[in-house]
């Protein structure tokens, strides 16, 4: 696996932790009384944070990024929704990498 795909893949998984977090088990914590979900699913997204970090720091060396990418990727994982809107900028970028079809 490439290191866009690979943090492609993190990115996704961290982005949708974050939105369960944040509309899911946040919610639960305060508006139920059940602070075991934020609990789990923090952690979850916890490790998956600091995974996207690692991948982010991986691709970015291995692409070569600008720090202004590098740092507006980070941004993204800090944004709800937004590893979403930075995705779609990684697999330009990863169709850009194929290589083209004959024809």
């Amino acid at each position: 696996m490439t290191a866009l795909r690979q943090l492609r893949l993190i990115a996704i998984l961290e982005g949708l932790s974050y939105l369960l977090l944040l509309f899911i088990a946040m919610p639960l914590k305060y508006l139920a009384g059940q602070p075991l979900a934020v609990r789990v699913v923090g952690s979850a997204h916890g490790l998956l944070f600091v995974l996207f970090l690692a991948a982010l720091v991986h691709a970015a060396v291995r692409r070569r990024w600008p720090l202004g990418r590098s740092l507006l990727a980070f941004v993204s994982s800090i944004v709800p929704f937004g590893t979403f809107v930075f995705d779609r900028s990684l697999q330009r970028e990863i169709e850009a990498t194929l290589p083209s079809p004959q024809g």
